[in-house]
């Protein structure tokens, strides 16, 4: 059967892509539909409310909606269209100069009073070269703000190369197991509000950070995927050496 091949859309204007190049992420106002948000949010509550759950989603009966869920782009068809969605392949081939893959996805809870992560480079988790990558955050709450954990970055700090990083200092405020950025200046991070379907593209070395959720009963579920750009490879982590092309 023969398939033809749709090029991808070009979403962004040439001064969304400035702004990108200058600051280091971009915010793209209701990429997704509500409905979409919804069906998502309720085919992941299907998925973690199984018994058994199953292999690639397993976690402690305790913990079915807390724990985030790790790669399921990679098991399942669902999230899989999500990571394909066409605004943002779009975007991504604009700003990468050719179509990107994706290597990583994770759906976050973070329920009320969890902790956030400090401020990291994605970089210095997934190393790829050449050095292309970029996350799409996807929010999926009606409103994900400074009370319920939004992500906070740092404009520019993109051009500043990766940074070393060390332990964790407010633990109050951060999970203990992630590293943090030294010798930058955390009083110029900016608050990224965002409404349902919002979507948020950064640049690996972006330093961003999130911090608690200090709401009572809002959660921040939002929807992250790491893509390079299809000539790339991830370095030293075996678990992400497979490209999936959006299209």
């Amino acid at each position: 059967m023969n398939t033809t091949f749709t090029p991808p859309l070009t979403p962004l204007s040439a001064e969304q892509i400035d702004f990108f190049n200058e600051q280091g992420y971009i915010l793209i106002k209701k990429g997704m539909s509500d409905d979409l948000i919804d069906a998502f949010n309720g085919h992941i509550y299907d998925l973690r409310n199984q018994t058994p759950l199953p292999e690639w989603a397993k976690c402690d009966d305790d913990k079915r909606y807390s724990v985030r869920l790790f790669n399921p782009h990679q098991q399942d068809s669902f999230s899989r269209q999500m990571m394909k969605h066409v605004l943002i392949r779009g975007a991504l081939a604009q700003l990468m100069g050719r179509e990107a893959v994706c290597v990583q996805s994770m759906y976050f809870y973070k329920e009320p009073g969890s902790p956030g992560q400090a401020a990291h480079q994605d970089y210095y988790y997934i190393k790829d070269d050449p050095m292309t990558m970029i996350a799409a955050w996807v929010a999926m709450e009606e409103s994900v703000d400074e009370e319920n954990g939004c992500l906070w970055v740092m404009p520019g700090t993109h051009k500043l190369g990766l940074l070393p990083h060390g332990a964790v200092r407010n633990l109050e405020e951060h999970e203990k197991w992630t590293h943090e950025t030294e010798g930058v200046d955390e009083l110029k991070e900016i608050p990224v509000i965002m409404e349902k379907g919002d979507i948020l593209l950064f640049s690996e070395l972006l330093i961003h950070s999130s911090t608690k959720n200090r709401s009572k009963d809002r959660w921040r579920r939002s929807y992250v995927c790491h893509y390079i750009r299809e000539d790339s490879s991830v370095l030293h982590r075996e678990d992400l050496r497979v490209k999936y092309p959006l299209y």
